[in-house]
């Protein structure tokens, strides 16, 4: 006897607009660049480099926010953070073409396995949209790159504020000219959901145990904070109402 499914959240159509957190969330950066370094530099250990350069992620917007950087695309943060490390993993003698098409691992981020079935169904009853701190070049090429079905592609980039600015998650929603209450923020990471909470958007987690690999995973309880806990998007979707495509 086949069981029913749960009924949706009680407030699921009170929401207009998904907006979507990307690295780590939607795609799986950890994943992506080790598989990249392992065909390109087998030499090296790809866990290891691909968390030291993510690991440069937020202090150098921190130089941004600080006023010491003016306004810099993540693309071109990623560049600085990339020839910081690359004597550290023995990769110094890279020619700026190598060097180039590696910093453009970030465009070829593949999706979760989930990521892109899950979108397709959140998009019959809801617009979704990035709201991402990467900048938009580079997120229109990753979802070209994986698929991904956005409605719209929003980035910090907009706003010249990186998220947790509230500027960017206010910015979202008056995009939509909706109020924050109908905006509701989809991501991986508790901080980029706190802080968006706090601008009165609804928040909804979604676990990524293994965004750091395998061998780092993460604690993915679930906070009272957050309005839902899901442990992909095809759940999401589930706990939402939108239907699997027949």
């Amino acid at each position: 006897m086949q069981t029913a499914s749960p009924a949706p959240w009680s407030d699921a159509d009170r929401v207009e607009v998904l907006l979507f957190d990307v690295f780590g969330t939607v795609v799986d950066w950890h994943g992506s660049i080790v598989r990249e370094m392992a065909h390109d530099h087998p030499q090296v250990d790809g866990a290891a480099f691909a968390r030291a350069w993510r690991a440069g992620y937020q202090p150098a917007m921190a130089r941004v926010r600080s006023g010491e950087l003016g306004w810099t695309r993540i693309d071109d943060l990623h560049r600085m953070i990339l020839d910081r490390i690359l004597p550290d993993f023995g990769l110094a003698h890279l020619d700026e073409a190598a060097r180039a098409q590696l910093n453009r691992v970030w465009h070829r981020l593949a999706p979760w396995p989930d990521a892109v079935e899950g979108l397709r169904r959140l998009k019959g009853k809801y617009i979704c949209c990035t709201l991402s701190n990467g900048n938009l070049g580079l997120l229109a090429r990753m979802a070209r790159h994986g698929g991904l079905p956005w409605d719209c592609i929003l980035s910090a980039e907009v706003f010249h504020a990186y998220k947790p600015d509230p500027a960017t998650y206010l910015g979202a929603a008056s995009v939509f000219d909706v109020p924050p209450e109908r905006a509701m923020l989809v991501a991986a990471h508790h901080d980029d959901l706190a802080a968006a909470r706090a601008c009165g958007l609804r928040t909804a987690y979604v676990e990524r145990p293994f965004e750091f690999g395998r061998d780092q995973p993460k604690d993915v309880a679930a906070r009272p904070g957050n309005d839902l806990h899901s442990r992909d998007l095809l759940d999401l979707a589930d706990q939402l109402g939108c239907p699997a495509a027949v």
